[in-house]
C-alpha cells in the first residue's frame, strides 16, 4: 500500500553568489558523485533515447545482476538561480523522485541555498529506505559536498579534491621524466609543472575532458602556450587527445568521441535531442585532452547525464503544460540569444543590452516566430504563455558558441599541430567545412636566376633558410604552413591580420639578412573567406573556392608586395593595421580578371612597404 509522500529541505547560508556557486552546484554530475550516488549503467542508444521530452536511465548497484530503472523528465532551469527535475522509478519500493535547488541572493551577500527533495514510496519498506537514505546518510553527504564548492567558488579555482598523487603503477616516475622532456623541448617549466600537478590531483571529471583554453584563462597564461603544452604532452604520452563532435542544438558530446581524426564521422544523431546534423570543423568539432592511462586511469563515469551545466549556453529550461503562464528572470550576459522550443522550428532572436526590454511577453500559439530581434536588458522579466494544446519545452540560448572550446579549425591552422602530428587526416573521401579561413601564398622572386648565378647547392642553402623565416613568422602568428610547392608556400590563418604581419615581417627579414648572407625578396597574395578541410596525400588540406582565389592572386604580385582580395582588405583589424602604419605602406586599388571564374572583375589591394 502507498505511504504518503515524504519531504525534505536543507539549507546553507553561503559566502559565494549565486552567479559564482551556480557552475558547481548545477553540474548535477558532479552532485550526484559527490553526495554518493551510483553511476548510470552504460545503456544502448534505445535505452537513452528522449520518449516524448523524457529519458529511460538505469542506476548501477554494488550488487550484482541488481539495478534501478528509471525515466526521468527534462530539467528545468532559471540562470543562476534554480533547478530542478522530476524522475519516476519502476522499482517496487518508490515511485517518483523530485528535487529543487534555489540559489538566492543574499542582502548581506552571499547565497542563501536552499535543497528540497519530495519522495513518494510504494510502501512501508521503501519508506524506511528512503528515511535512511535521504533522512539520515544524505544530509551529511551534501553539507560536505557544498561547502566544498563555496569555498572553490569563493577562490575562482577548479574542483580538485584529492590530497595525494593517484597515479598508475610507475606512473610517478614516468610523470617525472615527462616533465624533464617536457622542459628540454622547450616548454616554459612553471607550465609544465602546473600540467603534472593537475595530472596527479585533478579531479576525475575535470580530468576527463581537458580544455586547454580554459586552464590557459585560469592560469592568465596565452592560451597558444597551453595549446601547445597539452600537444607536446601529447606527443610524448603524457596526454590523450580526443576529438568531439558536437551537437548544433545541445552541444553536447554524447559518446561520439574519437581517438583519431578518422574517427569522427561528419554525419551525426544527437540522441538527446533526436536530430541528424552534419559537424563542421569551425564550431562543432572540439579537441579536448585526457591523462594516457600509463600515467593516471581517468575513469569516464556517468551520474547524471542532464542537468543545466551539461548544455551551459542554455539558461532557461522550462516545460509548460497546455494553457499555462510563467513568468521566469534569469541574470543575462549580453549578447545574442535564441529563445526556442523543442517542437516548433525557428525562434525568436534577442539580443541583451543594457538598454534593452525588462519586461517580455512570449506566446506560443503555434504560429511562426517573429523575424525581428528584439532588445532585452540583463535582468529581464519574461512571461511565457502556452496557448498550444501540446505541453512546450521553452528554451533560451546563447547563440554564441564557447569562447574556451579548441576546434579543429584552429587546430588545423597551428603550426604545432602540424608538424607533431602529421598523420592526422581524414576518413577517406570525407569533406568538412572549416568556416572562415585566410590563405596565403608566397614565392621567391627570381629564385631560378640564383640557382645559375651561385650554384644548386648554396641557392638550395638560401631556399630552406627561407623556409625557416616563413615558418617562424607564420608560426608566431598562429598559422600553419599546409604545403610546399618548390619555393612556394600555402600557409592558413584564423584571422586576416595575422597573414598580414606574417608575411610583412618575413618579408622584411629576407630583404635584410645579417651581412654576408645574399638578400630575398618575396611576393605573397591572400584572401579570406569559408573552406573545406580534405585528406590529400594522406595530409591535411584544403580546397574550394578561396583556395583559388587566392593562388590566383600572387601571380600580380611583384618583389616584397603583398595582394589582398577585398574581403581581407576590409576586415577590421586589417584596417586598422593599415591606419597606423600611416606612411610607412603604400596601398594601391586595382581590378583584374581571374582564369577560371567565367572572367569575374575582381577588386583587389595592393601593400608594399616604403623603403
Amino acid at each position: 500500500m502507498p505511504t504518503k509522500e515524504l519531504h525534505y529541505q536543507w539549507e546553507w547560508q553561503l559566502q559565494s553568489e549565486p552567479l559564482a556557486i551556480w557552475p558547481f552546484f548545477a553540474d548535477t554530475n558532479r552532485v550526484n558523485r559527490d553526495t554518493g550516488l551510483f553511476p548510470l549503467a552504460q545503456r544502448d542508444r534505445e535505452e537513452g533515447e528522449r520518449v516524448a521530452g523524457r529519458r529511460r536511465l538505469r542506476y548501477h548497484l554494488p550488487v550484482p545482476y541488481l539495478h534501478l530503472d528509471y525515466e526521468e523528465e527534462p530539467f528545468e532551469w532559471i540562470f543562476p538561480y534554480r533547478y530542478g527535475v522530476v524522475r519516476h522509478f519502476s522499482n517496487k519500493l518508490v515511485s517518483t523522485f523530485r528535487v529543487s535547488a534555489e540559489m538566492n541572493p543574499r542582502l548581506e551577500g552571499g547565497t542563501h541555498l536552499v535543497y528540497q527533495s519530495w519522495i513518494q514510496p510504494r510502501n512501508v519498506l521503501g519508506a524506511m529506505g528512503v528515511a535512511l537514505a535521504i533522512g539520515k546518510i544524505a544530509p551529511r553527504r551534501f553539507d560536505k559536498a557544498i561547502r566544498a564548492y563555496d569555498r572553490l567558488a569563493v577562490t575562482a579555482a577548479l574542483p580538485v579534491f584529492a590530497d595525494v598523487a593517484q597515479l598508475a603503477s610507475g606512473g610517478s616516475e614516468r610523470l617525472a621524466q615527462m616533465q624533464a622532456t617536457l622542459v628540454a623541448r622547450g616548454m616554459e617549466p612553471t607550465l609544465v609543472a602546473r600540467l603534472a600537478e593537475l595530472i596527479q590531483r585533478g579531479d576525475e571529471f575535470t580530468l576527463s575532458r581537458l580544455r586547454p583554453y580554459q586552464f590557459a584563462d585560469l592560469w592568465s597564461v596565452e592560451r597558444k602556450k597551453v595549446l601547445e603544452l597539452f600537444l607536446e604532452a601529447t606527443r610524448i604520452g603524457l596526454l590523450d587527445f580526443q576529438w568531439e563532435v558536437l551537437c548544433p542544438m545541445c552541444r553536447g558530446a554524447e559518446d561520439r568521441v574519437g581517438a583519431h581524426l578518422s574517427d569522427v564521422h561528419t554525419e551525426a544523431h544527437c540522441f538527446t535531442c533526436n536530430i541528424d546534423f552534419r559537424a563542421n570543423f569551425e564550431n562543432a568539432v572540439e579537441l579536448t585532452f585526457t591523462p594516457n592511462p600509463a600515467i593516471r586511469d581517468v575513469p569516464r563515469l556517468d551520474f547524471c547525464v542532464a542537468g543545466p551545466e551539461v548544455t551551459p549556453h542554455i539558461v532557461v529550461q522550462q516545460t509548460l503544460p497546455p494553457d499555462h503562464q510563467r513568468l521566469v528572470m534569469p541574470l543575462l550576459e549580453p549578447g545574442r540569444y535564441r529563445l526556442r522550443t523543442m517542437a516548433q522550428p525557428g525562434g525568436q532572436y534577442l539580443r541583451v543590452v543594457d538598454n534593452g526590454r525588462d519586461h517580455l511577453p512570449i506566446v506560443l500559439d503555434g504560429r511562426d516566430w517573429p523575424t525581428d530581434e528584439l532588445p532585452l536588458a540583463p535582468m529581464p522579466r519574461l512571461e511565457l504563455a502556452n496557448e498550444t494544446p501540446e505541453a512546450q519545452m521553452v528554451i533560451l540560448e546563447r547563440t554564441a558558441w564557447s569562447d574556451q572550446a579548441t576546434t579543429a579549425a584552429e587546430v588545423f591552422a597551428l603550426q604545432r599541430f602540424r608538424d607533431l602530428f602529421a598523420n592526422e587526416a581524414l576518413r577517406p573521401g570525407e569533406q568538412i567545412g572549416v568556416g572562415s579561413l585566410t590563405v596565403l601564398f608566397t614565392d621567391l622572386v627570381d629564385s631560378t636566376r640564383m640557382y645559375r648565378e651561385i650554384g644548386d647547392a648554396p641557392a638550395f642553402g638560401l631556399v630552406m633558410n627561407h623556409f625557416d623565416v616563413l615558418r617562424a613568422a607564420i608560426d608566431a602568428e598562429q598559422g600553419a604552413i599546409v604545403k610546399t610547392i618548390g619555393d612556394a608556400v600555402m600557409a592558413v590563418f584564423r584571422r586576416p591580420i595575422a597573414a598580414l604581419r606574417a608575411i610583412q615581417k618575413a618579408q622584411e627579414q629576407l630583404a635584410n639578412p645579417p651581412e654576408g648572407i645574399r638578400p630575398l625578396q618575396l611576393k605573397a597574395a591572400a584572401h579570406t573567406g569559408h573552406s573545406i578541410a580534405v585528406t590529400l596525400n594522406e595530409r591535411l588540406d584544403y580546397f574550394g573556392t578561396t583556395i583559388n582565389i587566392a593562388s590566383r592572386l600572387e601571380k600580380f604580385a611583384r618583389a616584397n608586395e603583398i595582394i589582398v582580395s577585398d574581403n581581407l582588405y576590409h576586415d577590421p583589424e586589417v584596417q586598422a593595421f593599415l591606419q597606423s602604419a600611416g606612411g610607412a605602406l603604400t596601398i594601391e586599388e586595382f581590378d583584374e580578371m581571374l582564369k577560371g571564374f567565367d572572367n569575374e572583375n575582381f577588386h583587389l589591394w595592393r601593400i608594399t612597404a616604403r623603403v
